[in-house]
């Protein structure tokens, strides 16, 4: 069902057949995002993706947003740290459609300098509402901490400095270097003919010219450390993290597996203990961050201040645990089916399918089957979580983030 063409100037083409939905999502993929910013320019990838929605020259926004809406379509973008995806979902048989206003959008926005300022000020507002929503700041604040003056430390969004300083020029340039044809990638996935998709794309995309800029990415450094950042807020938010593996290390499956264990659903280590046991948060989980070159595993927990301390407490046991006796037998069956479960759940529409072959290629530059990442996943043993939870905590390097309303805390030594 997957197939993969590469057209003329460089797109790559990408389709994965779902004969038996009535729906195609369309993703036009670009392999930049707030890792190739600048000081000067922190912020823009997210901007760019902003004004590829305020009108080209051949429609104005509110057209897009009828034309889409006059067929049932939904149109988005999202940006992230090492890539931008503008996606359309619509009935198949509107297809051309979609590459038509995506493509369009793509190539052709205006950019205009009173579009540029109006939404320097959306922006900015945005700015304001993510820092007024601590259980998702202190997730950068931590980044921040964890890869100091590393673009991967920073974050999205940019700073109300950098983004105030947007202009026409920094947008096209910034444009101009990095929307490329070699640094494209479309993708569709539902009840579409790979070959028709592709008769598209030359169509509305073969005529783009040119390379993207290249870039020397260095390795951020993991630094261990622990910050307290006051902020007048009911709960403290902790961020505890450990330097984890790239995306594409071999032992990615085992971390996807103690992930589960730890703190990766209702059944895990954490909420177990720290929420239906203790009652000390309602929040509670773990994640793993993983980039082309580095990687982070992460708890987060938001609690009352007078009940941090004992919150790290308990994670850092639960840590020292894992470290000392492994896990179960049963807990590794478990963990195991869950994750099979969740991937095979979330695949069940043209727009998580599309995401999927998506990132994989943007990321990765190849293709991974399901039955291959099932096989992966059954593949890990115990052994294999030993030697994985002694990487990422035997050294016993954490990095600890807290946001709340205190100015500092006596928190337990970051020991395990």
């Amino acid at each position: 069902m997957y197939r993969k063409t590469l057209l003329d100037n460089g797109i790559r083409v990408i389709s994965e057949s779902i004969p038996y939905v009535k729906s195609v999502t369309l993703g036009i993929w670009v392999g930049t995002g707030s890792r190739n910013e600048q000081d000067d320019n922190h912020g823009i990838s997210h901007f760019i993706e902003h004004l590829m929605f305020k009108g080209t020259h051949q429609r104005s926004a509110k057209e897009i947003a009828e034309m889409v809406d006059a067929v049932g379509g939904q149109l988005n973008a999202f940006t992230a740290k090492e890539y931008t995806c503008y996606y359309i979902k619509v009935i198949d048989s509107h297809l051309d459609l979609a590459i038509d206003i995506l493509s369009d959008m793509l190539l052709a926005s205006k950019f205009d300098p009173e579009d540029i300022k109006r939404e320097r000020e959306v922006v900015l507002e945005e700015v304001k509402m993510y820092e007024d929503s601590p259980d998702e700041l202190v997730h950068d604040l931590h980044l921040d901490h964890v890869w100091p003056g590393h673009p991967l430390g920073r974050n999205i969004l940019g700073t109300l400095s950098s983004i105030s300083r947007f202009d026409q020029r920094r947008v096209l340039d910034y444009y101009d270097d990095f929307y490329r044809p070699d640094n494209i990638v479309v993708t569709a996935a539902g009840n579409l003919a790979h070959d028709e998709l592709v008769e598209l794309a030359e169509r509305y995309l073969g005529h783009l010219t040119g390379t993207k800029r290249q870039l020397i990415l260095d390795k951020p450094t993991f630094t261990p450390v622990s910050k307290v950042c006051p902020k007048e807020t009911e709960q403290v938010h902790l961020c505890l993290s450990a330097a984890s593996v790239p995306q594409d290390a071999p032992e990615i499956y085992a971390v996807h597996v103690l992930n589960n264990i730890l703190g990766g659903g209702i059944s895990s280590r954490l909420f177990q203990t720290i929420r239906e046991e203790r009652g000390l948060a309602y929040s509670v989980y773990s994640y793993q961050t993983n980039y082309s070159d580095a990687g982070l595993f992460t708890v987060y927990a938001g609690t009352r201040p007078a009940n941090a301390p004992q919150v790290l407490e308990i994670i850092l046991q639960n840590l020292a645990d894992l470290k000392a006796n492994g896990v179960s037998d049963e807990e590794l069956v478990r963990a195991k089916e869950q994750l099979k479960g969740n991937l095979l759940l979330g695949l069940e529409s043209s727009s998580s399918r599309m995401s999927r072959i998506g990132k994989m290629e943007i990321t990765l530059g190849k293709y991974i089957t399901l039955d291959e990442v099932v096989e992966k996943i059954d593949q890990v043993t115990a052994d294999d979580l030993r030697n994985i939870i002694n990487r990422l905590f035997g050294s016993g390097a954490l990095s600890l983030t807290t946001l709340g309303p205190v100015k500092e805390m006596a928190l337990p030594e970051l020991k395990i």
